[in-house]
C-alpha cells in the first residue's frame, strides 16, 4: 500500500508540474498535443513518463486545469457561509468565484476555452462544465437526488460556460451581468418545467452559443432542431 501511495503522490505532484508548464506555454503554443509534450519535457519528464502521466495530452491537461480552477474557487469561498445566503445568492457567489478563479490564468484559459470549443471536444467541454456545476451546487448545500439534481447542474453548466466565455472575451462586468440574468433560469426551472415542455437541448443552448463565441469571436446560432422530437 505504501508503494501505491508513493506512486499516487508522485503522479499528483508531476501532473501539477506539467500543468504549470502547460499554462506557461499555452499562450504561445496553443492547447495542443505538441504543447503537452513540451510541458512534460519542461517539467523534467521523459517522453515515456509524459505519455504515461497524460496519455490524452491536451484533454488530460484540460481536465486538470478545470479541477484546479474548481479547487481555487472553493478556496476563494472558504469564508463564505452558503447557509447564511439565499440559494440564488449562494450560486451567484459561487459562479463569481469560479469565473475569477479561471481569470487568474487568463491567457492560457483563453486557449483552453478555444480548444474546448472545437466540435470534437464538445463532449469533454460538457463534462467539465457539469463537474464544475456539481462542485458549486454541492458547496451551496444542494442535496437533491431526483431529476432536480441533473436539471440544476445542466442549467448551471450553461451559465458557467457562457459566463466564462464573456469573462475571457468581453469583460468581468459583462460576464456577471450575464450570470445575473441567467441565474433566474435555475431558480425558476421547476415552474417553467410545470408549464412548458423543456428539452435538454434548450437548456444547453446558451452553452452552445458561448462556446461558439469562444471559438469564432461571435455568437453562433444553435442548429435548427425544429423537427427533432
Amino acid at each position: 500500500m505504501a508503494n501505491a501511495g508513493t506512486t499516487q503522490d508522485w503522479a499528483g505532484a508531476a501532473e501539477q508540474r506539467v500543468l504549470d508548464e502547460a499554462l506557461r506555454l499555452a499562450a504561445s503554443e496553443g492547447w495542443t498535443r505538441r504543447m503537452a509534450r513540451l510541458a512534460g519535457r519542461a517539467a523534467g519528464l521523459s517522453e515515456g513518463e509524459t505519455e504515461l502521466l497524460i496519455p490524452h495530452g491536451p484533454a488530460d491537461l484540460a481536465a486538470l486545469l478545470a479541477d484546479r480552477h474548481d479547487a481555487r474557487a472553493l478556496s476563494m469561498l472558504q469564508d463564505v457561509d452558503p447557509a447564511s445566503l439565499k440559494i440564488r445568492e449562494a450560486i451567484r457567489a459561487g459562479v463569481e468565484a469560479r469565473l475569477d478563479a479561471a481569470a487568474q490564468d487568463e491567457p492560457s484559459t483563453r486557449r483552453w476555452l478555444a480548444w474546448l470549443a472545437l466540435p470534437p471536444n464538445a463532449p469533454l467541454a460538457a463534462k467539465l462544465a457539469w463537474r464544475s456545476a456539481d462542485v458549486l451546487w454541492r458547496w451551496a448545500g444542494d442535496a437533491a437526488t431526483d431529476e432536480n439534481h441533473y436539471s440544476k447542474r445542466l442549467l448551471l453548466a450553461g451559465i458557467l460556460s457562457g459566463g466564462l466565455a464573456l469573462r475571457m472575451h468581453a469583460s468581468r462586468a459583462d460576464a456577471l451581468a450575464f450570470v445575473d440574468r441567467r441565474i433566474e433560469d435555475v431558480m425558476r426551472f421547476e415552474r417553467l418545467k410545470a408549464t412548458t415542455p423543456v428539452r435538454p437541448y434548450d437548456l444547453m443552448a446558451g452553452a452552445v452559443r458561448a462556446l461558439g463565441r469562444a471559438r469564432y469571436g461571435r455568437p453562433q446560432p444553435p442548429p435548427d432542431l425544429t423537427d427533432v422530437p
